[in-house]
């Protein structure tokens, strides 16, 4: 069991991936969701300092896309070039910080395919056959006649598509079946590659019924990559769309090179997907990784689906969420704020306007904004438009001391939240210190102070700007707009503004002392939440 066993990482690198999503269609709150808990993940171990590799891309051969071209007339390049070009803007909507966005239609990525495909072949793994069942255009996949559910008297696929009786397609096969023991052996001596653990136990459900071998190839279409050797067949999206992880980092060409790509970020990849999608990445792609001597992943991580209302959220319902409305509506900052802080990562979530504006006006607004405009304001009227300057140690109380000690414990409590990918936790850890500013400012009451002991004042001022300033670079990976703005308030230097570290938290050099504040503005103002219900209302109707 112990070779086995992951081997110790050789740096401190992160390489963070999304799915590739399939551009039969345009972004989704889903695509959304993925895309910003990807970056947050990214962003934070950029903070920390790590090597870090963001990537991000599109899917783009299959029928679908084929089907989707012929009916609007046009050539299936012409209509992937439309659709990705949607998904990148995502990354200047949204504030993405992926360093690379990949295309299945680029040549880089077809020769990594292909090579793929060639060692998988090399190795005895891929053989011709014949297939024949039950498929489905919309799911891209076969199913056996067990799987089937019945709809209006009609066999349907399990996700309600309709499918059709396809008769002895020739296919290449890869034999999945060799990999059960290798896998369930694999997931043993790895208990976190898999996450969250509900997902996992489904895995090892259905891998311990038993594999049976995949199809890797298609003839009933011809808009995808040339199998090598048999221009007859395209290759599937099981290895098509999969190989992706390594295209973006250079492979094969960067195999061998020393300090590559490839050999700084494989060893840390994680890949985060939505639970529908978990079998392809925790089966088929660590079976193949194997099966050409690749390392897998070393984490591969399941979030939830988002419903609407409580209701599942689907075009027939007419309630599917536009991600770049909702960034119209209530800004990219809250929108990713509320994202990421609603639900539990991993778990399904719910999302209603009520519930957005909650996060709106009650946290950003009343507890993060009103915190921080208070705090700036009074030093703005009160010490010259400046800061006060670091106060001595013995002038600090135990009600400052406790605060800032709060703030401080923000690194060890950020990376353990991030490293653990529980992006709500990573969250609620600012949040909670907020909270505790509040509830500090209302105790000293600082206004009173002013006349009566302003030497305290100063003190309490102090000690709400260090604390500000710490939460503003901790949300930083999920909110870095709005983080630079505060910091900015807080008039903290530009070069620390535009590439903040977390060891900024607790370095004194860093600290607020005696800075020139600017002019205080609201950087979370309140929404005209009856406004924001009746718009809504009217679109729903």
């Amino acid at each position: 069991r112990r070779s086995l066993r992951m081997s110790a990482d050789t740096s401190a690198s992160r390489f963070v991936t999304t799915p590739i999503f399939y551009v039969n269609d345009v972004p989704h709150v889903g695509h959304a969701y993925t895309s910003i808990a990807a970056d947050a993940v990214a962003r934070f171990s950029r903070l920390d300092q790590r090597p870090t590799r963001f990537a991000t891309g599109t899917d783009e051969h299959g029928e679908k896309v084929q089907q989707s071209a012929e009916k609007r007339g046009i050539a299936p390049q012409q209509f992937c070039d439309e659709v990705s070009e949607s998904f990148q803007k995502l990354k200047g909507a949204f504030g993405l910080s992926n360093d690379v966005f990949v295309r299945t239609t680029a040549a880089e990525h077809k020769q990594a395919v292909q090579e793929m495909w060639k060692r998988l072949l090399a190795k005895g793994l891929i053989y011709k056959g014949t297939y024949e069942g039950w498929y489905s255009v919309r799911d891209e996949a076969f199913y056996t006649e067990s799987e089937l559910i019945e709809v209006d008297g009609e066999k349907r696929a399990p996700s309600g598509s309709v499918v059709e009786w396809r008769a002895k397609e020739p296919s290449y096969f890869f034999k999945l079946s060799e990999f059960t023991q290798p896998l369930l052996d694999y997931y043993e001596a790895n208990p976190d590659f898999l996450q969250p653990a509900s997902r996992r136990n489904e895995v090892l459900s259905f891998v311990k019924e038993g594999l049976k071998d995949l199809s890797v190839s298609r003839t009933s279409f011809s808009w995808g990559v040339p199998v090598p050797d048999d221009d007859e067949h395209v290759v599937y999206v099981w290895i098509d769309a999969l190989t992706n992880y390594l295209t973006v980092l250079g492979w094969p060409q960067s195999e061998q090179e020393e300090g590559g790509l490839y050999s700084t970020f494989w060893q840390n990849a994680v890949h985060i997907v939505g639970k529908d999608i978990l079998r392809f990445h925790a089966v088929y792609w660590p079976a193949m990784l194997m099966g050409v001597g690749i390392p897998p992943p070393k984490k591969i991580f399941a979030h939830g689906w988002w419903t609407k209302d409580g209701e599942k959220i689907s075009k027939s319902l007419g309630n599917v969420i536009n991600p770049f409305e909702l960034i119209d509506t209530y800004g990219v900052d809250a929108t990713r704020y509320f994202l990421l802080s609603a639900t539990s990562f991993g778990s399904d979530a719910d999302f209603s306007h009520q519930q957005m504006l909650v996060t709106c006006n009650g946290f950003l607004a009343n507890c993060f904004g009103n915190l921080l405009n208070r705090a700036v304001t009074l030093s703005f009227k009160n010490c010259d438009k400046k800061a006060p300057g670091v106060p001595a140690p013995e002038a600090l109380a135990d009600a400052d001391k406790a605060l800032l000690a709060a703030a401080q414990d923000l690194p060890d409590k950020l990376r353990g939240s991030y490293d653990a990918l529980k992006l709500h936790e990573a969250c609620s850890v600012v949040e909670e210190i907020l909270r505790q500013g509040n509830s500090y400012v209302d105790e000293q009451a600082p206004w009173t102070l002013r006349k009566t002991d302003p030497e305290r004042f100063r003190t309490v001022i102090w000690t709400l700007l260090e604390v500000l300033r710490c939460c503003a670079i901790g949300i930083h990976p999920v909110m870095p707009e709005a983080a630079a703005k505060v910091l900015r308030q807080l008039g903290v230097a530009e070069d620390a503004v535009k590439a903040p570290t977390v060891a900024m938290i607790k370095e004194e050099r860093c600290r607020i002392d005696g800075n020139d504040l600017p002019k205080p503005q609201p950087v979370f103002p309140r929404l005209d939440e009856e406004a924001i219900l009746q718009s809504q209302a009217v679109v729903a109707e």
